[in-house]
């Protein structure tokens, strides 16, 4: 039995029944015995759904595979296995003068899993993906053979491969570039902004002058009058003087146990939301931080998502075209107040143009707006039923690897080229989301269609 090692982030989906260790599943594939559906590997467990999960089988620990290789301190090429952390990679290539090219809101995924999810950071405008960055990997099948896999090199397999949620095999090792930069500082700048229309006034200034941009949003705040989708922009680049060593990567407080009921309440996050507002937005000025503060806030507290209470929480990610983002925003944001839902983390950012070489990757052109809402049953689902119809009839996506219960319709509507990754997907591997959504998709000439 796998229990609570092998949750997902949420808390709102059952954990793993069973899981087996990275060398006993290397060994059942390279003896070509992986019967169909068996396996699904398992970083960190930092997806918010069941992406990471395997109903009908075994999840693979892949946190013993967690060696660096080579790393080239001239040119920042780094080869390591799957199961090493973000926070591990930092501290290797920190004191060279390298930091990853592009992080996600945590550092404690895995190198496979940032892959196989090509998740995205505060800089998508001028560096697309994680994806982007991968110069190779290789990827164990269950035909017993070991891929070597690039843009030239098993293409097709490559871009199932990332982005492709693990369902093309084991990702055992990869070879990613890192980014030259002056220091892990960052030269932080905080913009208030009353309403949703100034930040869209801000936001294309903000990315063409920073490495770094994102928005924060007070999604209580306003209803219908003034102050409404006010927040502030952060901005940020790495400090031309400051700090070439990493800082231990730990959490100073944690959530020792779990609470009986959902602590991020209302009253709660309208005291937190005017608190940070006036912490973060005190100072007009530039100031200088650590990295850690800047890209991995929530880090510092470990176990947070437990403040949810026993039945955790639903992320809801959307991405919408530029060119409808100033009336879809405030409509979803809209959507949540109506139903009186408060969003512990709201956060809204612009998307760039640079595309990923991932078959089904979630940026692409536009903004993205992410919201987290404590589970309370049917009133929630009912919720994110109707964001996800809203970003659909604005031609948008909604972010798979932050799903726990998205409808079949809507993830083809997301993802129309999902077939592509079925044909690739490896017969022994399957997820509990594929399952939940692909494979209930009837195929017919021209179309796909909900499955009766």
């Amino acid at each position: 039995m796998a229990g609570e090692r092998y949750r997902s982030f949420g808390l709102a989906t059952p954990a793993a029944k069973r899981a087996i260790a990275a060398d006993d599943a290397i060994a059942l594939m390279r003896s070509g015995k992986a019967t169909k559906n068996a396996l699904l590997a398992y970083g960190n467990g930092r997806s918010y759904g069941d992406s990471c999960q395997n109903e009908p089988g075994a999840v693979v620990d892949m946190r013993p595979l967690n060696r660096i290789g080579a790393f080239n301190a001239e040119t920042g090429l780094l080869e390591a296995e799957a199961g090493v952390f973000l926070s591990d990679i930092i501290a290797h290539t920190a004191p060279y003068g390298f930091f990853p090219t592009v992080v996600p809101g945590t550092q404690f995924v895995t190198l496979g899993g940032a892959i196989a999810n090509d998740v995205h950071g505060k800089n998508h405008h001028r560096r697309g993906t994680f994806g982007c960055h991968v110069e190779s990997l290789t990827l164990l099948r269950s035909d017993g053979r070991t891929y070597t896999c690039s843009a030239t090199d098993n293409a097709r397999l490559f871009a199932a491969t990332i982005g492709g949620m693990g369902l093309t095999g084991l990702i055992l090792s990869a070879s990613i570039r890192l980014m030259r930069v002056h220091s892990l500082d960052i030269a932080e700048k905080v913009t208030r902004f009353a309403d949703l229309g100034e930040f869209f006034e801000l936001a294309e200034a903000a990315d063409q002058a920073n490495e770094y941009a994102v928005a924060w949003i007070d999604q209580l705040a306003g209803g219908h009058g003034h102050g409404r989708g006010r927040g502030l922009l952060l901005t940020g680049n790495h400090a031309e003087y400051g700090s070439h060593a990493a800082s231990r990567a730990g959490s100073r407080f944690s959530v020792p146990f779990q609470p009986p009921f959902n602590v991020l309440n209302r009253p709660f996050l309208t005291a937190f939301n005017a608190a940070y507002r006036w912490k973060k937005g005190r100072s007009p000025g530039p100031s200088q931080t650590g990295y850690q503060g800047f890209f991995f806030p929530l880090d510092g507290v470990g176990d947070w998502n437990r403040l949810y209470g026993p039945k955790g929480l639903y992320q809801h990610q959307s991405v919408v075209p530029e060119n409808v983002a100033r009336q879809t925003m405030p409509a979803l944001l809209e959507a949540a107040r109506r139903a009186g839902q408060g969003s512990f983390l709201t956060v809204l950012k612009r998307f760039g143009s640079i595309r990923s070489p991932g078959l089904l990757s979630f940026p692409r052109p536009g903004f993205t707006l992410t919201l987290d809402f404590p589970n309370r049953g049917d009133r929630t689902l009912a919720l994110l039923s109707e964001l996800d119809r809203i970003t659909v009839a604005a031609g948008g996506a909604v972010n798979p690897y932050k799903d726990a219960r998205m409808g079949a319709d809507t993830f083809a509507a997301s993802f129309p080229n999902w077939q592509r990754l079925e044909a690739l997907r490896d017969p022994a591997f399957v997820s509990s989301f594929w399952l939940r959504t692909a494979k209930k998709l009837n195929v017919r000439p021209g179309r796909v269609e909900a499955a009766e």
